[in-house]
C-alpha cells in the first residue's frame, strides 16, 4: 500500500476541517408556533347581520410554517380601538390544514348578529371588531387589524314585492314604511336583478323613501325571452361631516322570478295613403305610410278588401319599408287598404285605418 507523507495529509485535511467548522452556528430557539395575526380583516353589514372575513394565517410570527391550528376568537367592543379581546362573542372553527405555499390562501368567515339593544338611532355610534387566531395550545400573537361599522338601525325590508311584464317594461312594485328622515339620516329603496343562472347583479333603479306606502320602479333595460330574478332593499344613508356618506343595506325583500315573454304587438301604423296610377302603363295602386318607430319592428303586412268583403293579405313576406305597390288591380274596382306592423317575435299589431282608392 502506498503511503503519503504526513505533511501532505495535513494539507489535505485542513480545508475539510475548516469547512466543517464553518457550518456550525449557535443553536436556534424552538418556534413558539404563534399564528401571525391577520392583517386583512374586513366586514359587510346587511340588516342586523355583520359578516367578517379574513385570510387564515399559514405562517408563525417567526416566519415558520404554522404547525397547529386552534380556534379563532371573535372580538367586539364599543371602544374605537380594542386593546384586548376580553370575552369573545364567538369562535370560528379551526381550519383542517393550510400550507404556506397554498394559493389562493384559505379564508374564514363569521356572521355576528347585532343585539337589538346595541342598535341605535345615533349616527355617531359604531362598533369595533377584531379576530384573534390561536394555535392548538390556545396561544396567539394578538389581535388582527380592526374594523368598525355603524350601529344605526336599518329600515325594514320592502313588503309585497311583485312584478308585472308590460309592453313598456317590467314594473316592480312594493310597499314600504321607512323611518322618518332626519338631518343626518335618509333612506332610499333600490331594486336589483340578475339573469337566471348568473351571479352578477344589476341595479334597476331606486326610489327615495318618503311618507308614501306604495312604490314602483320600471325596468326597461332587460332582454325579452329571458328569465330574471328581482329583489328590493332599503338603504340607510348616513351623512358624515367632511366625509363621504355611509350606506347600510337593509334586509332584502323575498325575490321574484320573472320570465320576460314578449306577447305585445308593436304600434299600429298611421298616415296610410293610396294613389292610383294607370294611363299609358299597367295599372297599379301605390301605398305609403308613416314608419313605426318601435325598436323591434321586423316589417309590415298589407291588406286589401272590396265593398262587402273581408281584408286579404297581399304580401307573402314581410314588407321591410313603409311603401307598397299593388299591381294586381282590376279596372272599375273600389279598394280599401290597411297595413299592420310585425315585430321580430311575430307579434302583429292591429290594422291601420283604411285608405281607399278606385280604379277607372
Amino acid at each position: 500500500m502506498k503511503r503519503f507523507p504526513r505533511r501532505l495529509l495535513l494539507a489535505l485535511c485542513t480545508p475539510l476541517l475548516l469547512n466543517a467548522c464553518a457550518n456550525i452556528g449557535p443553536p436556534e430557539p424552538p418556534s413558539l408556533d404563534l399564528p401571525k395575526p391577520p392583517s386583512n380583516l374586513r366586514l359587510t353589514r346587511k340588516g342586523f347581520k355583520v359578516t367578517l372575513t379574513w385570510t387564515v394565517p399559514t405562517t408563525t410570527t417567526d416566519r415558520q410554517t404554522l404547525r397547529s391550528f386552534g380556534a379563532t376568537r371573535i372580538c367586539r367592543g364599543l371602544e374605537p380601538q380594542l386593546t384586548a379581546c376580553g370575552t369573545p362573542i364567538g369562535e370560528a372553527k379551526p381550519v383542517a390544514s393550510a400550507s404556506k405555499s397554498q394559493n389562493p390562501k384559505p379564508s374564514a368567515s363569521y356572521v355576528d348578529t347585532l343585539p337589538d339593544a346595541m342598535q341605535s338611532d345615533d349616527p355617531s355610534r359604531f362598533v369595533t371588531y377584531a379576530v384573534e387566531v390561536q394555535n392548538a395550545d390556545g396561544r396567539s400573537a394578538g389581535l388582527s387589524n380592526q374594523v368598525r361599522v355603524s350601529l344605526v338601525r336599518t329600515a325594514p325590508a320592502p313588503q309585497d314585492f311583485g312584478a308585472q311584464v308590460t309592453a313598456q317594461g317590467i314594473i316592480l312594485t312594493w310597499t314600504g314604511q321607512a323611518p322618518p328622515a332626519s338631518e343626518n339620516l335618509r333612506y332610499v329603496y333600490r331594486v336589483y336583478r340578475h339573469l337566471e343562472g348568473a351571479a352578477q347583479q344589476a341595479l334597476v333603479g331606486e326610489a327615495p323613501a318618503t311618507t308614501e306606502r306604495n312604490y314602483s320602479v320600471t325596468d326597461v333595460s332587460f332582454e325579452w325571452q329571458k328569465t330574471y330574478e328581482y329583489r328590493a332593499e332599503a338603504v340607510t344613508i348616513i351623512s358624515q361631516k367632511d366625509q363621504a356618506p355611509l350606506e347600510l343595506e337593509g334586509d332584502d325583500s323575498p325575490p321574484v322570478k320573472v320570465y320576460a315573454n314578449d306577447v305585445f304587438p308593436p304600434a299600429v301604423p298611421s298616415g296610410l295613403q293610396a294613389v292610383y296610377s294607370g294611363p299609358g302603363q299597367p295599372p297599379f295602386v301605390d301605398l305609403i305610410w308613416s314608419p313605426v318607430t318601435d325598436a323591434d319592428v321586423a316589417g309590415y303586412n298589407v291588406y286589401r278588401r272590396e265593398d262587402g268583403s273581408s281584408p286579404t293579405k297581399l304580401n307573402t313576406t314581410l314588407v321591410k319599408t313603409p311603401v307598397y305597390r299593388d299591381t294586381a288591380v282590376t279596372p272599375g274596382k273600389h279598394y280599401f287598404y290597411s297595413v299592420s306592423s310585425v315585430d321580430v317575435r311575430g307579434n302583429e299589431s292591429a290594422r291601420s285605418e283604411e285608405a281607399e282608392e278606385s280604379t277607372p
